[in-house]
């Protein structure tokens, strides 16, 4: 392909991780049931593609999303992949046990920003959950694992609308202080611009968290995830959330949409100049594939213009 030219911009990084979420955040809120199998393959397909980082699953009560209560049977089909990180999502002590007993080694928990979506997500306050994450953290670091640590709802709220910045820099550094490794900042009802983007990242550096510990995690509610993912690469942030195809929501916040397509977070970074090591051919071709299994198209614009050319 030799589309799009190469173009690089002056202070941006030399390469991204993408940190693909398609296989757990986007299918979480799918309305039927995914066959083990197939998450299993696409999650394969995502690692020829190039991706090393590639979120699986989640630990969490069937009862509150089912779609991911095979937990257990799909992570040993796919724990021998060879140079793949698989990253599972764990919301306690007896998730961590799951997890740690099928040898995963890289933990995310999922905190909030605000009271009402960790009512909503957690049925806790935003102080108990950090609470009961605790113990999950220091467990996990015990065992050698890597813990990342999600924060919701950064940039806006669906109760609670704007979310104050020293409010998202708290739970940000009480992370960080229990022994996260990584912090993704989660814009979950899309709503961020570029320059509140700016604006917290500058925040959380002066409040003492270094930006090579920050990854993003946009959705694209109001077309904004480009544009809030380059403000953040200005800022010298590494590490993107994306999530093939564009699959994605939150089964807990209704007006959340989809999830940055990382077929077009590519084509940007490809444009740039920036290496992500994906092949985007292939990737094209494993978002066309899932689709084909969840009967409908997908949401992402560069899946939809590759697959069009090659009709």
């Amino acid at each position: 392909m030799t589309l799009p030219m190469t173009v690089p911009a002056p202070g941006l990084p030399a390469r991204v991780r993408i940190h693909e979420v398609g296989a757990r955040d986007g299918l979480q809120n799918e309305k039927s049931t995914v066959p083990t199998e197939v998450k299993a393959e696409f999650i394969r397909r995502l690692a020829a593609a190039g991706l090393t980082t590639i979120e699986a699953t989640s630990f969490v009560h069937p009862k509150w999303v089912p779609q991911l209560a095979d937990a257990e049977q799909l992570f040993p089909l796919v724990s021998d992949l060879q140079g793949v990180e698989l990253p599972v999502l764990v919301p306690n002590e007896r998730g961590l046990d799951r997890a740690l007993a099928l040898g995963a080694r890289r933990i995310a928990v999922f905190a909030s920003a605000t009271e009402s979506f960790a009512k909503a997500n957690l049925n806790r306050t935003l102080d108990e959950s950090l609470a009961v994450f605790e113990p999950v953290v220091r467990r996990a670091k015990d065992e050698g694992a890597h813990v990342r640590g999600y924060v919701s709802m950064c940039f806006g709220d669906p109760w609670e609308g704007a979310v104050p910045l020293p409010q998202v820099v708290r739970v940000c550094k009480a992370l960080v202080a229990m022994g996260c490794d990584e912090l993704s900042l989660g814009d979950t009802i899309g709503v961020a611009t570029p320059g509140h983007v700016r604006a917290l990242l500058s925040q959380l550096n002066e409040e003492g968290v270094p930006t090579d510990v920050i990854g993003v995690h946009f959705h694209d509610t109001y077309g904004q995830a480009l544009a809030n993912t380059y403000a953040a690469l200005q800022h010298g942030v590494t590490t993107v959330d994306a999530s093939a195809g564009g699959l994605g929501g939150c089964p807990y916040a209704k007006s959340a949409t989809g999830n940055l397509a990382t077929e077009d977070l590519v084509w940007m970074l490809r444009g740039l100049g920036i290496d992500t090591g994906v092949d985007l051919g292939l990737l094209v071709a494993t978002s066309d594939w899932m689709a084909g299994h969840l009967g409908r198209p997908s949401p992402s614009r560069t899946v939809r213009a590759l697959s069009h050319k090659e009709q």
